[in-house]
């Protein structure tokens, strides 16, 4: 007697932590970006926090090492439909920033700038309660430069364009405004689960 066919085995069934409409890169981590990638030093470097705040704040590079470590360990996911699991990142959680800058009442919504001038927009609710980082550690070594290097911001529940590389400063605002891509085109929220990659979606 035969073995099964493929008819009766089906298909492959399909990663549960797969957003619908992307791909496992597995190994890989494809390098895009909107501009010519900056060559900054960590002696450089600083991030400011501002706008909507009781006191706007800045920190060096070697201030924001003094704050608590944070890790994120989990998935990232590029609206260009890669996903890449067991990332390992460490910086500084996004929460202690705000903290020390306390928000107004008012404050809504975050504009994430690069050193480059690239910005994106996100609701507060986004980038706070353990769901976003600066960070500057990869899988245990530095922050490649191609993927924003010495520092980007990482927020993983959304698509990767959220997560500003070169993160130089977050701006408190009472109302959204559209940063590079969502004035493109891009959805302003850029949520995998719902393919929230363009305006309408």
């Amino acid at each position: 007697m035969t073995g099964p066919t493929r008819g009766f085995l089906g298909r492959r069934r399909r990663d549960p932590r797969l957003p619908p409409g992307q791909y496992d890169a597995g190994r890989d981590w494809p390098v895009l970006t909107a501009e010519p990638t900056p060559r900054i030093t960590p002696e450089t470097w600083s991030i400011s926090v501002d706008g909507h705040v009781e006191q706007p704040v800045s920190w060096t590079w070697d201030e924001a090492h003094q704050l608590p470590r944070s890790e994120y360990r989990g998935a990232i996911h590029c609206v260009t439909t890669w996903s890449k699991f067991d990332t390992w990142f460490a910086g500084v959680s996004v929460d202690t920033l705000l903290e020390a800058a306390r928000p107004t009442a008012d404050a809504q919504f975050v504009m994430a700038t690069s050193k480059t001038g690239y910005t994106t927009n996100l609701p507060l609710e986004d980038v706070t309660g353990g769901k976003a980082w600066i960070v500057w550690e990869y899988d245990g070594g530095p922050l490649p430069i191609e993927h924003g290097g010495p520092v980007r911001m990482l927020v993983p529940h959304l698509y990767f364009w959220k997560s500003a590389k070169w993160i130089s400063r977050l701006t408190l605002m009472a109302r959204d405004q559209p940063g590079f891509w969502e004035q493109n085109g891009y959805h302003d929220r850029g949520d995998p689960w719902r393919e929230q990659r363009y305006q309408g979606d």
